[in-house]
């Protein structure tokens, strides 16, 4: 392709976009204040919704009740628990640094609601009068913005351990920030290809070119490596090695109390629904409706009820959250960031490349004509060869430690003899006080 097609093809791209985002910035005052109190309010409700939800939910799961007393259904029971933690003594660690201690929560919970400000809830409607799309703003590198945004998030969560004066908690902000490196990598580059496809880095600009197809279907490896990598970004379980209270005790908040302890948690959920909105967006075809309902319905992409599909599917990705924190135990530290840098990275710059590869091979022509067979004779060849690296020196190894292992019962505790026990335990027998005595008399 010459260098005048190509520079062609990329005016002809950027009107594109230019067309597309000249519905964003001319809204009257009036009308940005309140999309931002809209957004501010659904961000809220939503997240005294989702932790009734989550608690009803695991109650479930565990053979529970939960919540059922505050309201209907016990749906005020978040509410109480924020009036109650409002009301609760604020706690200020005599060693801590005062002025990042109260700074940190601040710090995690305002960049939690800035990255709303890009996401798509529909298309433009008739909003009291004024034509305007429902969207507070958009940008051609909205999709960047989001992720510059939430990374500032992480360093509340830093900050606040580093400030408390307290090791537990100063362990929880180190595992946090080693934490963002490595899912942050993984989720970046598991929307390359995203962005190759749609052509664009706008959030509105992505939806759109999911009118047809959506891109959790064609570019499944990019859909499940941003799924498993937004769980580690929420610090969620089985990903929330920040605050594990086995060695930590709460983690990076453990110190905190009152209201900037409802802060952190605040943060946290609002997270969860902003990896959801974009992976919505992202990967779901944002608020267009699901199943191909809009083939015999020509009205669910049109008013009001795109927004009812978008927030339909960002609870879908919520109540994946819950049924993972139910479901899974937490994981090691040492096999968490494995995860990250072994697995999620090396698969995602293999997948890049790939789909870069698919993306030139089809505007170059190559999967025309004869050219077919030889492309697919040279894919099938490099999958063979990756049969052929790695795995057995591993097994062998992971093979040898077991044996080698196993007379002392560790790591893999050797069997009883006989086999397994069956039925109930045999009963504990605890010595008399007397006995106890003359042992411990024998003994000196």
């Amino acid at each position: 392709m010459s260098t005048d097609s190509i520079s062609g093809l990329g005016s002809v791209h950027a009107a594109v976009v230019d067309e597309g985002l000249q519905a964003f910035g001319r809204d009257t005052w009036w009308v940005v204040g309140l999309k931002v109190l809209l957004i501010f309010l659904i961000l809220v409700l939503l997240t005294l919704f989702n932790i009734w939800w989550e608690r009803r939910v695991v109650a479930r799961m565990q053979h529970r009740i939960g919540p059922n007393v505050n309201g209907p259904f016990g749906l005020l029971q978040s509410l109480a628990d924020g009036a109650k933690l409002m009301f609760k003594e604020d706690i200020l660690p005599k060693a801590a640094d005062k002025v990042v201690f109260i700074l940190a929560p601040i710090l995690a919970v305002i960049p939690a609601f800035v990255t709303f400000s890009v996401i798509p809830f529909g298309p433009e409607v008739n909003f009291f009068g004024q034509r305007t799309p429902l969207q507070l703003t958009d940008m051609p590198m909205a999709v960047l913005f989001v992720m510059a945004i939430a990374s500032i998030g992480i360093y509340g969560i830093v900050l606040g351990g580093w400030s408390s004066g307290s090791t537990y908690s100063l362990l929880g902000g180190l595992r946090s920030s080693a934490q963002m490196i490595s899912y942050e990598v993984a989720m970046g580059l598991s929307l390359v290809s995203v962005f190759l496809y749609a052509g664009s880095m706008s959030t509105s600009e992505i939806v759109a070119a999911q009118d047809d197809l959506w891109f959790g279907l064609i570019l499944i490896p990019s859909f499940v490596i941003y799924t498993i990598s937004m769980v580690g970004e929420t610090n969620r379980a089985p990903f929330d090695l920040p605050e594990a209270e086995g060695e930590l005790v709460g983690g990076f908040h453990t110190e905190y109390s009152s209201i900037k302890f409802a802060l952190f948690f605040l943060a946290e959920y609002v997270n969860m629904a902003t990896v959801s909105a974009l992976a919505t967006t992202l990967f779901l075809g944002g608020w267009h409706a699901p199943f191909w309902i809009d083939e015999f319905w020509a009205g669910a992409n049109q008013g009001y009820w795109p927004v009812l599909w978008f927030f339909g599917k960002v609870l879908f990705f919520i109540f994946g959250f819950i049924w993972l924190r139910g479901s899974l135990p937490r994981m090691r530290y040492d096999q968490f960031m494995a995860l990250g840098w072994k697995i999620l990275i090396p698969i995602s710059l293999v997948w890049t490349l790939a789909v870069a590869t698919l993306r030139v091979a089809r505007t170059e022509g190559w999967l025309e004509g004869d050219n077919v067979p030889v492309v697919i004779g040279v894919a099938a060849v490099l999958v063979l060869a990756l049969f052929f690296f790695g795995g057995s020196d591993k097994a062998a190894a992971a093979a040898d430690v077991d044996a080698a292992a196993r007379p002392g019962g560790f790591p893999t505790p050797p069997m009883p003899a006989g086999g397994a026990v069956r039925g109930a335990a045999a009963p504990l027998v605890f010595d008399s006080p007397a006995r106890v005595s003359t042992v411990a008399g024998e003994e000196a």
